[in-house]
Order: C-alpha cells, then structure tokens, then sequence
C-alpha cells in the first residue's frame, strides 16, 4: 500500500514538473532559411507569419538579423540560394513547437534550426 501511494506521489509531481516547463520561458536563437525567389513583399510575409507563431503564444522576438541571401554549399529542392535569417527569441514550448510546425509546412522555408541558448532558472 506504501508503494503505490509513492509511485502516485511521483507520478503526480513528475506531471506538475512537465505542465511547468511547458509554460516556462526559455531562450532560443533560431535560424532559417527562405526561398531566395521571392520578392521582397512575399518573403516579408513569410517572414512575419513566422514571428507570430512565437508572439501569439506569449513569446517574443528579442533580435531579427537578417543574412541576406547567401550560396548553399549543395543544392537543397532544387535551389541554390536561399535567404538567410537568424532571429533570438524568448518563448515557451508552444511557440517553438507551433514555429516548428508552420515552418516545416510552409513550402517557401527551405530549412529551419532551433537551438536553445538559455534556460531561465
């Protein structure tokens, strides 16, 4: 009877602790790439729509710097340059996921990394 009022115990805590840290907010530099044949109104777009799913979900875009377009080292879906964008952001896992999500469907993102840089404590 002790144990599995332990293991409740545990589990209980242990699910406490996940719904935390899906709330809590975290640091992240994250790189993209956009198709360098877009003009400049339809890659803003792209751009911004991108952004959103971050700030709709509480977070926030510290710093955008934007690369330009730069030559891929081979090619990637059949183009050899792509736009290049690194932005550092403040989000919790429902931004980085909805982020995540839009940009591997969206057909204009040719790639896409997240990395996180910081874990607020």
């Amino acid at each position: 009877m002790k144990l599995s009022r332990l293991f409740s115990t545990l589990r209980s805590e242990m699910g406490h602790l996940d719904q935390e840290e899906v709330y809590r907010m975290k640091k992240y530099e994250i790189m993209y790439i956009v198709n360098a044949s877009l003009e400049d109104a339809a890659r803003e777009k792209v751009m911004n729509a991108l952004h959103a799913n971050i700030t709709e979900n509480g977070g926030s875009i510290d710093s955008v710097d934007e690369w330009g377009v730069k030559e891929f080292a081979y090619e990637i879906k059949h183009m050899k340059k792509g736009y290049y964008v690194v932005i550092n952001a403040t989000a919790n896992n429902e931004g980085i996921h909805e982020f995540e999500r839009k940009a591997r469907i969206n057909h204009n993102v040719v790639r896409f990394m997240v990395v996180k840089t910081q874990d607020e404590e």
